[in-house]
């Protein structure tokens, strides 16, 4: 649970803070009075502390930068000390030995802030204003990253230098012999410029990237080359990326050439792997530059801050696709109006924009369908395996605080608890990614629940697969690693990085594809029939889990829309406070399911609909209501969104059009110019009052 983990946590953070104040109030006594052996343990036990809490503590550290405590300040205390100490040991002598020692350590620290000078410049030289992957760009000189011990961890640099240097001086205060001051010294300074010098080679031109607009030039360029027709724009937070990645498989299949438009650097890395052009462009002055590009259409699975940004470039059509389908109030967000066209799955969604009231123009909703439902199998009847296959996948707990958004606080151990007691079900637990995020009752329910489920599997046994299913898994996750992720060095950066995300080989994304599938097959087959299991993570994807569930328990989110398309039996918990009459009326996704209370107690009479699909009431009704949600089969969903793309594509063609027309027509400041050429010509002028009512006449006789 969390809070169990959080506690020992500070508590551990709480002590090693009070150990480092320890250490320095003993390392002043022992340096004061003096006495050696306290002041060495001292000196040594800190350095030992802050190296140890630069790997495990690093929160910690960051707080104490905050109250400007950092490395720099504790190492340059702890050598002031040490310093302190070795005039206060009455074999150094102050003049000869301690005041040459004092020199060199504080050229160590000169050289120290040189190197991180030279990082900083080198750091600088390597932001590109812009961030690339699957397109060539070699061109921009892309180059290997410095070590990043050198180039971004200062604070580790400058502690493990000092080490040398902090032993030698240590061992001087121990034998009175400054020698060792010295040779502990020199090993620091060598360190320390000679990383000076290895950083400065990335200065040179040869290891240099090119300046901000250079690299702006090249972006031009490519884009004028690639010809971007269809893109799709996002912008969030690191836990949002899914909501673009469902949809990298219908933007591959349009036609045209696609593309993909982010704004947040770490993004860049989070989208799936796909054959899609990939450009991050961070500031708005510089996205402003696809209004000069081929581009023609944007689509936005999310809203988000930075939208209204790219909102701006009138060149492009703008499209709002979601990344999901529900009858939750963010489905009919207000800010829906800020696009040229929403794009939905069915007539459902149209009906849920007009019922909202909120601006949308009914004529500038198009309904679409759900292109990448194709991989879900259809409903093939009752169970035919040794247990029913529940699928609990609870929504998280939304922005708004509505009880009714996710089950996970008030129904989900209910739920839970009612499958673990049926014995003929094998429960698949795959919760939101983001249950907790918000409220902090959703995340320990979360966490109750997760151990339910592992308790449960403690009361079961069976068969389990041989080693070979686990080798099988195991070959399979190194070949899907091998297509879908890029090995990168712990030193690279992102120009290393788009050095060797380049242009992906031809057939990449048959092959990422056909990865996918077969490391899922295993995936399941490594996995004991009888055994209940906590999904998390990208994989396997929620539409694996539903071909493998025989009935899905959620609650209304897009989820449900989703699966409705295998017209499987499914249920969904009501935790708003609603009657089950006001529930369906006011949630059309419900409106062919099971209606579970809090108290779950409906769970045995749908398990036994499940297995006896002759007892299952809302058969009927659930076809129906898959036409109702997703639209029509025929003709299959991305014919339609393709479709919808090219009329997005050929209004902004014609818009264009208008622009460049209306550029053509005289204003009125080419009529002053004919006018004063008239004049120079020996024509006379007129006046130019009466040339404007003229001007019909004109036109007529040009005609004529």
């Amino acid at each position: 649970m969390p809070s169990a983990g959080i506690a020992p946590r500070r508590l551990v953070q709480l002590a090693a803070l009070l150990a480092m104040m320890v250490f320095f109030t003993t390392q002043l006594i022992g340096a004061l009075l003096p006495n050696v052996p306290l002041f060495i343990g001292a000196s040594a036990a800190g350095l030992a502390l802050d190296l140890y809490l630069q790997h495990k503590q690093p929160g910690l550290l960051s707080l104490l930068s905050k109250v400007r405590f950092d490395a720099t300040v504790r190492q340059l205390l702890r050598d002031m000390l040490i310093m302190v100490g070795l005039l206060r040991v009455e074999g150094v002598d102050p003049t000869h030995e301690q005041a040459p020692l004092t020199v060199g350590l504080l050229v160590f620290y000169i050289a120290h802030f040189a190197c991180q000078a030279i990082a900083i410049l080198i750091k600088r030289r390597r932001l590109l204003p812009f961030v690339t992957r699957n397109i060539d760009a070699s061109a921009l000189h892309l180059t290997a990253a410095p070590p990043r011990l050198l180039a971004r961890q200062p604070a580790r640099r400058l502690l493990r230098f000092a080490v040398p240097a902090t032993a030698g001086l240590l061992a001087t205060a121990a034998t009175e012999d400054a020698a060792w001051g010295w040779a502990g010294l020199g090993i620091a300074l060598a360190l320390s410029l000679g990383s000076v010098a290895w950083l400065s080679t990335w200065l040179l031109p040869r290891k240099r990237a090119v300046g901000e607009q250079q690299a702006l030039e090249w972006l031009d360029q490519w884009l004028a080359e690639y010809q971007p027709t269809v893109g799709m724009y996002f912008s969030g937070g690191t836990s949002s990326a899914y909501q673009a990645n469902m949809w990298l498989s219908t933007l591959a299949a349009l036609d045209g050439n696609p593309i993909i438009v982010l704004r947040e650097r770490f993004m860049v890395q989070k989208i799936d792997a796909t054959d899609i052009p990939i450009v991050c462009i961070p500031k708005v002055v510089h996205l402003m530059r696809l209004e000069h590009s081929t581009l023609k259409v944007l689509l936005h699975p999310a809203n988000s801050g930075k939208t209204s940004q790219v909102l701006r470039i009138p060149s492009i059509k703008h499209a709002f696709t979601n990344h999901g389908e529900s009858d939750k109030l963010s489905s009919c967000n207000p800010y829906a109006k800020a696009y040229d066209e929403v794009w939905v799955a069915g007539p459902a969604a149209r009906e849920r924009y007009q019922l909202a009231d909120i601006g949308v123009d009914d004529r500038d909703v198009v309904e679409v369908g759900r292109p990448q439902l194709a991989p879900i199998a259809p409903y093939a009847g009752a169970p035919t395996g040794a247990y029913t296959q529940v699928l609990y996948a609870p929504t998280w707990e939304g922005w708004d605080g509505n009880p009714g958004n996710t089950s996970v606080i008030l129904a989900g151990e209910n739920i839970v608890r009612a499958l673990l007691a049926d014995p003929g079900v094998r429960l698949l637990y795959k919760p939101h990614p983001m249950t907790g995020s918000v409220d902090p009752r959703a995340g320990l329910a979360n966490e109750r629940i997760k151990a339910m489920i592992a308790e449960a599997n403690t009361r079961r046994s069976g068969a389990r697969p041989g080693p070979e299913a686990a080798a099988e898994l195991a070959r399979r996750t190194e070949a899907l690693q091998s297509v879908t992720t890029t090995s990168f060095r712990r030193d690279s950066d992102e120009l290393e990085r788009m050095l060797l995300q380049g242009a992906p080989d031809s057939g990449r994304a048959a092959a990422v594809d056909a990865a996918v599938a077969a490391w899922e097959d295993a995936f399941w087959a490594s996995l004991p029939e009888w055994e209940h299991q906590v999904i998390t993570g990208p994989r396997p994807a929620i539409f694996s889990c539903f071909n493998h569930a025989d009935l899905l328990i959620s609650d209304v989110s897009s989820v449900v829309s989703d699966y409705l398309s295998s017209e499987k039996p499914y249920a969904v918990a009501n935790t708003s406070g609603l009657s089950e009459e006001e529930f369906r009326a006011g949630f059309p996704t419900v409106r062919a399911a099971a209606i579970l209370t809090p108290e779950a107690d409906g769970v045995p009479a749908l398990l036994d609909a499940v297995r006896h699909p002759e007892r299952d009431p809302y058969a009927a009704e659930r076809a129906a209501l898959k036409v109702h949600l997703l639209g029509p089969s025929d003709p299959p969903s991305i014919v339609r969104f393709n479709q919808a793309a090219q009329a997005l594509c050929a209004e902004a063609d014609a818009r264009r059009a208008r622009v460049a027309a209306r550029a053509a027509q005289p204003t009125d400041g080419d009529a002053a110019a004919a006018l004063a050429a008239d004049a120079d010509d020996g024509l006379p002028a007129l006046d130019p009052a009466q040339s404007e009512s003229d001007g019909a006449s004109s036109d007529t006789t040009a005609g004529v």
